[in-house]
């Protein structure tokens, strides 16, 4: 990290939901923050510092790092996109989609925060993944490969960034918030199933964030917030089972 300013920090789909209430927690830990946003005028934590893009543009690695005008310390690659399809229904449209925001632009954002990272400085990058991946099921079919791509980029990306003194890592959480189209006490029950019995709350991502990128030592791994729920091999995705 730097120690002759405030650590750089820019995380992705930073609007909303955890991606707002990591930002929060990163200027109250005294960073920097750079708020990625689709849209010029959408609104982001008090204290960040807003970049517009879209992340299915080719060349938004380089807009966003540009737009950072320092090295990063810091890269959390939050944003996704997540629309329903599967096997009996898939889309070609929503593959590309998925593909373009969930992997593509991560793995563009990282080529060119290691293409400006000086010599001698350490950073991390952190991708946010999903605890599905652990124990799979067929729903959400474009989503889930385009994060398993990302896991795998994280993988990759540690292990040839660990000579420049780049930290590469992921983080699965479970169903953290309420899903659209999702009714509260239905998001209240399933929220909860899992063998610990209490839902993964989106403060304990941020927890994981922070340790993560204080973590000098760690590098290609990715810590699984889901209160046991793989254990369950659960045969649909958890929404759904409020249906079943």
């Amino acid at each position: 990290m730097s120690t002759d300013a405030k650590p750089l920090a820019l995380v992705t789909g930073a609007r909303c939901r955890v991606g707002r209430r990591l930002s929060e927690r990163l200027i109250a830990e005294g960073w920097d923050v750079i708020a990625h946003v689709r849209r010029p005028d959408d609104e982001v934590a008090e204290g960040a510092r807003a970049v517009a893009g879209d992340l299915a543009d080719p060349a938004i690695g380089e807009k966003l790092l540009d737009a950072a005008g320092a090295p990063l310390d810091l890269l959390v690659n939050n944003a996704a996109r997540f629309a329903p399809d599967s096997l009996d229904a898939f889309s070609t449209d929503e593959f590309a989609a998925h593909m373009a925001v969930n992997l593509q632009a991560p793995a563009l954002l990282t080529q060119a925060m290691a293409k400006r990272h000086p010599e001698g400085h350490r950073a991390a990058i952190i991708n946010i993944l999903d605890a599905k991946l652990a124990s799979p099921n067929p729903d959400f079919l474009s989503y889930t490969l385009s994060k398993s791509g990302l896991a795998a980029l994280a993988d990759i990306a540690a292990r040839a960034l660990a000579p420049k003194g780049i930290r590469v890592n992921g983080i699965a959480p479970a169903l953290m918030l309420q899903s659209a189209g999702q009714g509260p006490d239905d998001f209240k029950r399933v929220h909860a199933l899992n063998p610990l019995g209490h839902g993964v709350e989106p403060d304990e991502l941020v927890d994981a964030v922070l340790y993560l990128a204080r973590a000098p030592g760690v590098t290609g791994q990715t810590l699984i917030l889901d209160a046991g729920q793989r254990f369950m091999a659960l045969p649909r995705d958890v929404q759904y089972l409020e249906k079943e």
